[in-house]
């Protein structure tokens, strides 16, 4: 399997003298509980982070490490969060994109380009490109991945300390089985995604 250049899209900007080229990228739009992350991240020239790849491939160990070395080493590194309220009133694909934009400004550094894991950013005021699969193509996507990832399993993590009963520590938020039985038995606590099935599922069969 040929190696990717994870600096290509980058490397291209950086020759054009696009100085500030940042990587966006989202986690979250499959659980039922809790909001979607978005990060935006600005690299330098001279990053490098060996094994740096989409999140989702990494063990928890590695991208908490990886996590730290891109808060130390990146140029800028900013994050959006969109709330369940919001996911149910928009839908998830407009929240994803709110959070993105939300990222991108609140970034200290002003981006000159925008690298984007697949998604379009139409009202982008901004020059970008959007990448799919971009998290295994950029290495600035694939460290936004990391923190959007690490910011977002932190939350499920404190949500995991208040009731451990749901399981969150395990399985983020996702719909596993055991996380839709726990819903079943323990009902419904704050952050639940009201129009995803198994949670309006369950709303249902509450208001027979």
């Amino acid at each position: 399997m040929e190696k990717v250049d994870l600096y290509q899209y980058e490397k291209e900007l950086w020759s054009n003298n696009v100085k500030y080229v940042a990587g966006v990228d989202e986690v979250g739009r499959g659980p039922l509980i809790g909001p979607v992350v978005t990060a935006c991240v600005i690299l330098s020239p001279d990053f490098k982070l060996e094994g740096l790849n989409d999140s989702k491939k990494l063990s928890e160990k590695k991208r908490e490490l990886f996590y730290d070395y891109i808060m130390k080493h990146a140029l800028s590194v900013s994050v959006g969060i969109v709330d369940e309220k919001i996911i149910d009133e928009v839908n998830i694909y407009e929240a994803t994109k709110l959070a993105m934009y939300q990222a991108i400004n609140n970034s200290k550094i002003k981006p000159e380009h925008v690298l984007i894991d697949a998604m379009k950013l139409d009202e982008l005021e901004i020059a970008s490109t959007s990448i799919i699969k971009g998290d295994a193509k950029s290495i600035s996507i694939a460290a936004a991945s990391v923190i959007a990832k690490v910011t977002r399993d932190k939350m499920m993590l404190e949500l995991d300390n208040k009731y451990p009963m749901y399981g969150f520590k395990s399985h983020k938020g996702y719909p596993t089985k055991k996380h839709v039985e726990a819903i079943r038995k323990y009902g419904l606590i704050e952050g639940y995604r009201k129009t995803y099935r198994p949670v309006k599922e369950y709303l249902n069969t509450v208001s027979e």
